[in-house]
Order: structure tokens, then C-alpha cells, then sequence
């Protein structure tokens, strides 16, 4: 028989007074009769549930106090293994997760009532608003829609009636029910005859392989006897052009494989009657523009008095110069609906955005504590690099210790689409990719997003930290810079509308405590079986070492904590301490601190200290040492009424923007650093004196 602990007693008592509590609860609601409870709880179960959950929420419910609630049981248990995550339930509603209340609340008000915002959001987007047929709003149902969401709501009418629409909205806001929903409503509002070799009569270009799969699984989705196909590249031709030759309804697909039909294969565009380019900023630029124009001359201006195919373009990101170029395709007429107009913010408004100065050579280790930071063991995360070589060598990095698979454009399509299979179903947790998976991607609970390196235009990087946050979710973006890209990130900062919380590299501190708090979730993982073989290993330890020694050994171990070298908070470099100098006033300047320094340890102070940083608000600096050199440093520098030298356990906040930072060997260049608020070299590295830096320079040797 297994050992029963009190504290399982006391779980088993509490989960059992939970439920009595709760058919108490219903035994007042029915023998009061109140309807309005009766309405509130319907509106609880409404927002909580799936719908493919909620008929099983009902019968739990309705049970009375005879029938043990094991579903009851089955719900707190998982709700406590969320809890130990930190992870907040979600509810996943039209391709968006609204936040759902703790687990045990004995309050009474409705979700209604708590969130007003929500209650309207739902009766806007009611289906009963828009004309779906019963056979869509049942798929839709199935699928966890339950309504509308804003850009849906918004172009629904537009885009049923044959209006032509450009639409922009945050990314992860659900953009292809947008046009997937009201286009597969208006086919089936009529009754069409489907004969062998029909052409299609819907297009939807998208700008990569991965978008048109999706795209197209969404089409499915809500087809009844509609004929959906995919076309990419990667796939072999002859199941392509069998589905060519029994006819096809609605067609997704890219550009090049398009447009290879086209020429080779007999695809005739010439009965289009909707047109939709997602991610149309992509689609219209210089790499897609000639293929897209080529496949549209098929079915635009086709005389005769034959109107132009309806066109839809949508994207998280529409510069100015799309709207010009798109004027072309549109009709005068053509509605626009911006979800993100004038506002600052063009990034998802639940994206946390953080920037690390990183040297190149530390990136892969970097990269590999912040996974266990920010994500822990079981969460996704998704790494982007800028080239195809880059993705393939870090996903194989033994420093990022976590599963990872590599995608991008060398990958065989077959491979590509088996990784992308493997991580939505969650067989690894880390995937490191190009820009193949920035766009348009919705894969559910991405905890982080990883930039290598600032992209090198805006709107990649806004469309890369769109794969976090998604659906009303909470997500983090951390991109990684080096020093002399200090001016990059701030354009990201002015263009994107967003503020970069300037952090340092994880300290030993964060690692250990999050290793800790691994550790101990993982041990819950551990089959009882499995434990059978160490028991008298674990005798032995605690008689050797003690209960609690032994254990917390065994935690450090399994953490890899047992390892963790010292490295610099400023740069994580290994072998380097960082030390904190702080001020009792406002330092005129850097060279204040230089001063104080070389007067207490020597004039050589310079030739051992890096990186040496201005605090928030000028109070001080913090820097470098070699850890070999920290003791006899304490031991030569003695606190004053004005300055205190500590080693911080965090790195301290830092003056903005780099304003007076670097060590004490670059006030001696250009005179670029001796004034206050010379600041970085923005241009090309450049001094007021006109020198270049060299590489050892911008990066300190």
C-alpha cells in the first residue's frame, strides 16, 4: 500500500469541501428558482468553456450531493499544475485567449459584470449580427468561436457585399477569419453547380509556404462542399495538377508555384471573383511584386465589360507606399480599416519588449539561460536569426539545452512541415527559424520570442514579436544587440512606437532560483515506479549528508545550478564580476567616477576595468573586474561619506539610451566621451573628430 502524507489528507479534504460548497450552491439556486442566477451562471459557463466542453461543464452542474464530482476533482488538479507554472487559464475563443478567473473564488458577480469590456466585445460580434449560415457558426463553435472579434466584426459586411478592403491590425488579432469567414459565407449563400475542371473563384496569395498551410486549414475549416487546395512549393506537381484538373473552388497558395501553374499547367485565373493577398506589405515589395503581378494580369482588366475580381489585402504592417501601389488593383471605392491608425503602439499590446547588449561570442549561452529565465523547461520559445546557416548552427548549440529543431527556406518542405507539426503538438520547445516563420503564424502558447540581432528593417521586427502575446495571451520579446547597434535599436523604438526595457544578462542569482523552481516541477513529473530504484541510494545520502542536504544537493545537480560559473552582469562574459560604485549625489559626469577610482586603487585601475556604465540618474557607475581581482579590489578601496562599492547581485538600472558609458581607455579618442552627453557614435561609429572606431574599440577588447 503507498505511504498517504497529511498533506495528501488535507488536499483531499479541501477539493471534497470545494464540491459540497458548489451543490450547496446549486441546491439554493433551485429551490429559489431564480432566473437571474440561473442567467449568470449560464454567462459564466459561456466564457469559460469551450463549446466543445461545455455540454460535460452542464452535467457537473446538475449532479446532486449523491454523485461524487470527479470532473470537479479532475479541473482543480490541473489548475494547480497551471498554477506552479505561473501560467494563467485561458479560454480559447475565435483563435484568442481571454484570461479566466482563479480557481476557488467564491465570488458571485458574473464574468459579465467583471469585465464589461468583454460582455460588449461579445454582443458585437454575436453571429446572430452577420449573415453566416447555421452549418459555418456550428464549425465555428467546434472550433472554440464563440464570436466576432474586432477586425472580423469590422469588414465582415464589406467584405460579403463585394466591397474591396485594406485592412491592417496587430498581429495576432485574427486577420484570416477576417476575410475567411464572410468570402466562405457568401459561396455558400448560393447554389452553385460544380463541374469536373472548374476554375477557382477565390485566390489568397500569401508570401510563404508555412501561411498558405495555415491559411488553407482555416478555408477547410469552414468548406461544407467546397473544393479548398493548397499550392506551394516543395510539394510534388502531379497531386497538384490532378486537383487542377477535377476543379477547384478556393485556392491558397505562394506566388512562385502559383505562377509555375500558370505557365505550365493549364491553371486558369480567369473566373476569379475574390482576390486576397495576406500579408500584403510582403506581397507587393520587390521579391513577390513581378510573380503577383504576372498572376493577377489573368484575371484583372479582362475586358469585355467583366468587372475586376473583388480584391482584400491585409497585414499587421501597412507603410504608406503600399496604399500607393495597391491603388492600382482597388476600386475607387475601397474601404480601409485600420485598427491601428494614429496610435504610437504598432506592436501587439501584450508583448513585453526587453533589449540585452550581447557580444556575438556569448549569444548561444546567453540565449540558453534566458530559455530557462523566461520559459522554464516546458514552455515554447522561438528564436529567429537572420540567416539560413545561423539557424541550423544554434539549433544544434549544446549551450541552448532544451529540444530545438531548426526552420528555414534549405529545409525540404516535407521536413518543414513535420517540424512546425511537432512543435504545435509540443515534441520540442525550442525553434529556431528565419523569417519563413515571422509571419502570419499562429502557433499557441509562445511564451518567448528571441531576436539574435536587430532586424534590419521595423516592420520584421514587428511581425516577429507578434508571434508572442497572441489571442489576448501575455508574451515577452527579447532582442539582442551589440553596442554599436545602439542607434538601431532606438529607431525600432521611434518607428514601432515602443519602449525597450534595457536589462542586463541573467545573473547566478536568477538562474539559481529559476533552476530551483524547475527542479522542483520536474520531480512532480517523476513516475512512482521510477523512484523504487534510488530509495536505498537515498537512505544512504540521508544518513550521510542529512535530510535536507542531501536533498538540496540532488536539486542542484539536476538543475545544472552545481555548474554555474561567474560572469559579468553587463555582457555575461565569463570570468568577470561586475561591481556597483554608487554616489550620494549626481555625478557631473563619467569621469568623475574615473577620478575617485585611480586615486584609490592606482593609476592602472584602467587596464583591468571594462565596461564602466553610468547609473539611473547619474548616481554612481558600475563595472567590470576580473573575479581574481575582486578581493584584493574590497580589500584597497574604502567606503566615504560619498561612495559605496558593493557587488550587486542584479544589475542595477542604467542610464538611458548609453548616455556616458564606456571604460576609461576611449576618453582618450576623439574627445568624443569627455563632455557630458557625447553619448554613442551613432554614424558608422564616428567621433566628433571624425575617427572610425576599430572593432576592439566599440566592443571594449
Amino acid at each position: 500500500m503507498p505511504s498517504i502524507t497529511v498533506e495528501d489528507v488535507v488536499k483531499t479534504m479541501e477539493i471534497e469541501t470545494d464540491a459540497i460548497e458548489d451543490v450547496k450552491a446549486l441546491k439554493i439556486m433551485s429551490d429559489n428558482g431564480t432566473n437571474l442566477m440561473k442567467d449568470k451562471e449560464e454567462v459564466q459557463i459561456d466564457i469559460k468553456c469551450p463549446a466543445s466542453k461545455r455540454k460535460k461543464k452542464s452535467q457537473i452542474n446538475n449532479t446532486d450531493k449523491s454523485e461524487p464530482p470527479k470532473k470537479k476533482n479532475k479541473n482543480l488538479k490541473a489548475e494547480e499544475t497551471k498554477k506552479k507554472r505561473n501560467k494563467a487559464a485561458i479560454v480559447k475563443m475565435n483563435g484568442q485567449s481571454l484570461l479566466d478567473t482563479p480557481s476557488g473564488s467564491d465570488d458571485s458577480t458574473s464574468e459579465g459584470e467583471k469585465d464589461p469590456e468583454l460582455l460588449a466585445a461579445q454582443k458585437k460580434g454575436a453571429f446572430s449580427n452577420f449573415r453566416i449560415s447555421d452549418y459555418t457558426i456550428k464549425k465555428l463553435q467546434g472550433h472554440g468561436v464563440s464570436y466576432l472579434f474586432d477586425i472580423q466584426v469590422q469588414t465582415f459586411d464589406s467584405v460579403y457585399d463585394g466591397h474591396d478592403v485594406l485592412a491592417q491590425a496587430r498581429t495576432g488579432t485574427g486577420k484570416t477569419f477576417s476575410f475567411a469567414i464572410p468570402l466562405m459565407a457568401k459561396l455558400q449563400s448560393v447554389k452553385a453547380v460544380r463541374p469536373k475542371g472548374r476554375a477557382p473563384k477565390v485566390l489568397v496569395l500569401t508570401p510563404t509556404r508555412e501561411l498558405a498551410i495555415q491559411v488553407g486549414k482555416d478555408f477547410k475549416l469552414l468548406a461544407n462542399k467546397e473544393c479548398v487546395n493548397c499550392f506551394y512549393g516543395g510539394n510534388p506537381y502531379t497531386p497538384q495538377i490532378n486537383a487542377i484538373k477535377n476543379g477547384i473552388d478556393i485556392l491558397v497558395g505562394t506566388p512562385g508555384r502559383i505562377e509555375d501553374h500558370i505557365d505550365n499547367n493549364g491553371l486558369d485565373l480567369s473566373k476569379l471573383e475574390h482576390v486576397v493577398l495576406d500579408e500584403v506589405d510582403r506581397m507587393l515589395d520587390m521579391g513577390f511584386s513581378e510573380p503577383v503581378e504576372h498572376i493577377l494580369a489573368h484575371s484583372y482588366k479582362r475586358g469585355n465589360g467583366t468587372p475586376n475580381p473583388q480584391t482584400l489585402l491585409f497585414s499587421a504592417t501597412c507603410p504608406p507606399w503600399v496604399y500607393n501601389v495597391a491603388k492600382k488593383y482597388m476600386k475607387p471605392d475601397c474601404k480601409r480599416v485600420d485598427l491601428i491608425g494614429s496610435k504610437t503602439q504598432r506592436t501587439a499590446t501584450t508583448v513585453e519588449h526587453r533589449a540585452i547588449e550581447c557580444y556575438y561570442s556569448h549569444r548561444a549561452s546567453l540565449i540558453g539561460d534566458l530559455i530557462k529565465i523566461y520559459s522554464g523547461s516546458g514552455g515554447r520559445v522561438i528564436i529567429f536569426c537572420e540567416t539560413k546557416k545561423e539557424a541550423s548552427s544554434l539549433a544544434l548549440d549544446p549551450a541552448i539545452n532544451q529540444s530545438s529543431e531548426s526552420l528555414h527556406g534549405d529545409i525540404p518542405q516535407k521536413q518543414r512541415e513535420y517540424t512546425l507539426k511537432g512543435f504545435r503538438a509540443g515534441a520540442f520547445s525550442v525553434l529556431v527559424a528565419t523569417d519563413v516563420a515571422a509571419r502570419g503564424l499562429d502557433i499557441p502558447e509562445v511564451d518567448l520570442v528571441i531576436q539574435c540581432c536587430i532586424p534590419k528593417d521595423v516592420d520584421s521586427y514587428i511581425h516577429r514579436s507578434g508571434r508572442t502575446g497572441r489571442a489576448g495571451r501575455t508574451g515577452m520579446c527579447i532582442c539582442l544587440y551589440q553596442k554599436r547597434e545602439e542607434h538601431k535599436l532606438e529607431d525600432v523604438e521611434n518607428v514601432a512606437g515602443i519602449k525597450f526595457k534595457r536589462v542586463g544578462p541573467p545573473s547566478i542569482t536568477d538562474l539559481i532560483n529559476s533552476a530551483r523552481e524547475n527542479s522542483l516541477r520536474l520531480l512532480d513529473l517523476v513516475p512512482v515506479t521510477a523512484t523504487v530504484h534510488f530509495k536505498d541510494a537515498a537512505q544512504k545520502l540521508i544518513e550521510e549528508k542529512g535530510a535536507v542536504d542531501a536533498l538540496a544537493a540532488a536539486l542542484a545537480h539536476i538543475s545544472g545550478a552545481a555548474s554555474l560559473g561567474k560572469r559579468s552582469l553587463l555582457n555575461f562574459e565569463e570570468g568577470y564580476t561586475t561591481l556597483k560604485l554608487a554616489c550620494s549625489q549626481e555625478m557631473p559626469n563619467i569621469r568623475y567616477a574615473w577620478t575617485t577610482i585611480k586615486e584609490a586603487l592606482g593609476q592602472d585601475a584602467d587596464s583591468y576595468i571594462k565596461r564602466m556604465s553610468c547609473l539611473k540618474g547619474k548616481m554612481g557607475v558600475c563595472f567590470d573586474v576580473p573575479c581574481n581581482q575582486v578581493g584584493e579590489i574590497q580589500e584597497r578601496w574604502k567606503d566615504g561619506r560619498r561612495w559605496k562599492l558593493v557587488v550587486p547581485s542584479q544589475l542595477p538600472e542604467l542610464e538611458d539610451k548609453g548616455g556616458n558609458r564606456g571604460d576609461r581607455r576611449e576618453h582618450s579618442h576623439g574627445g568624443g566621451r569627455q563632455h557630458l552627453g557625447g553619448g554613442f557614435r551613432r554614424f558608422g561609429g564616428r567621433g566628433r573628430g571624425g575617427q572610425k572606431r576599430s572593432f576592439g574599440q566599440a566592443f571594449h577588447r
